[in-house]
């Protein structure tokens, strides 16, 4: 990118940010969208503190999904379709659909929101001309994304949001991110960074698997940095976050952003264990704990005992025994361990996923990769598999991501909001 162009999107970014909502959007509205104790408010609950000034006189349409809501539960898109300042006429659903019926890989469909009557589009499985195509079908002039991110690059949300944006641009719309805290903090990125030649929809650009930013900046960095026709990007940043906020520490409500993350402990661990999605090993789904528990049939306390040696950084790994009432294993005894952290502050969860790997492949002889290397699209390239294979050390492994990791650390430095 050109130093021009760059001087100019900051500039542009600056001003959707900062500017979007002036100081009124600290008063309290009767939109039902009041924060009540919450230290921390969303992007959507300033921009309608301020009487959603920033989306005046605009139809709108609102990529969301369940985790779109206010500190008192009510719906975003409920808020708005009630509040004569806005106009919101599309809805637009991502991975699992917008009100959140399906699991892992569906979505809903096209169809009528019965509480709103507004229309709902699919999204999912669309980018480009096409995606660009159900915007213009839709018949708003301004797109809208309000969801909840737990962090991890290969969560499909945030290229959701890069698809939206990229298809956006295309079809002249104005985009608009409304923004929510990441849930495990943002004090670093962690990881390897992808191998754009291993580039899918859980991984479309070079970022690291842990990246430590929240939606709005991710979004400054994918037009900044990625996108080959920028989009007219507006931002509404969070009051009160700090970058070492947990979730709990905001005050804001949880809401499960997919059917296998229902807690924030399961957002802490997810971007290491969700590894285990790339082996022949369960990760926790169709269990109470899913990517907090591991295993397999075969496995029993000697991967505990081995994973422990590790003397990982803020983490215990206790025998466990479960059987899950859906996918793999299904209504099988599997052995294996149950991750518990104990320090937050100090876990790093994809090392800690790569302590686990290394030493469930050294522990059961039955462990294998998924035939299709999904673990690739994982971690971002093929380098993870094959030195696991060669029997190489966790702490070798990740070293040889940190010279990447350095780089992403460098321009993801640029695109931060919040201290």
């Amino acid at each position: 990118m050109s130093l021009t162009r760059r001087a100019l999107l900051a500039a542009g970014g600056a001003l959707g940010a900062a500017g979007a909502v002036p100081g009124s959007a600290d008063a309290h509205t009767s939109t039902g969208s009041g924060t009540g104790s919450c230290r921390v408010r969303s992007g959507f609950e300033r921009l309608a503190a301020d009487g959603y000034r920033l989306l005046a006189g605009e139809r709108i349409g609102v990529v969301t999904n369940p985790t779109g809501v206010t500190s008192h539960l009510r719906h975003i898109v409920d808020v708005m379709h009630g509040d004569e300042r806005v106009r919101p006429v599309a809805v637009f659903g991502p991975e699992h659909g917008f009100r959140g019926t399906t699991q892992a890989g569906g979505s809903e469909g096209r169809s009528e929101d019965p509480a709103t009557g507004l229309p709902v589009y699919d999204t999912y499985g669309k980018s480009g001309q096409a995606l660009a195509d159900v915007f213009t079908a839709s018949g708003a002039g301004t797109i809208v994304f309000d969801i909840q991110d737990v962090g991890a690059r290969f969560y499909t949300y945030i290229w959701t949001m890069y698809d939206c944006m990229e298809a956006a641009a295309r079809a002249g719309k104005r985009f608009v991110v409304l923004d929510r805290p990441n849930p495990v903090g943002g004090r670093a990125a962690l990881g390897p960074v992808l191998d754009p030649a291993f580039a899918t929809f859980v991984g479309r650009e070079p970022i690291a698997q842990a990246h430590g930013m929240t939606v709005a900046e991710l979004a400054g960095l994918f037009n900044g940095e990625f996108l080959a026709t920028p989009v007219e990007l507006a931002t509404v940043r969070m009051a009160g976050w700090r970058r070492t906020d947990f979730h709990d520490a905001t005050g804001l409500p949880w809401v499960p952003p997919s059917p296998n993350v229902p807690t924030p402990d399961t957002a802490l661990v997810y971007a290491g264990t969700c590894l285990f999605e790339g082996t022949n090993l369960s990760e926790g789904r169709g269990t109470t704990r899913p990517f907090e528990l591991l295993g397999a049939e075969g496995l029993d306390r000697r991967w505990a005992e081995a994973a422990n040696a590790l003397e990982l950084p803020g983490v215990r790994f206790r025998e466990a025994y479960f059987t899950p009432v859906f996918s793999k294993f299904q209504g099988r005894t599997v052995g294996g361990v149950q991750l518990h952290v104990h320090d937050r502050e100090a876990f790093d969860p994809v090392r800690t996923g790569i302590g686990l790997l290394v030493t469930a492949k050294r522990n059961w002889s039955g462990f294998a990769w998924r035939p299709d290397h999904w673990i690739d699209k994982l971690t971002g390239s093929s380098q993870v598999r094959t030195m696991i294979d060669a029997g190489a050390a966790a702490d070798d492994v990740v070293a040889a991501w940190q010279r990447g990791l350095t780089a992403f650390r460098d321009v993801r430095r640029e695109y931060l909001l919040y201290p």
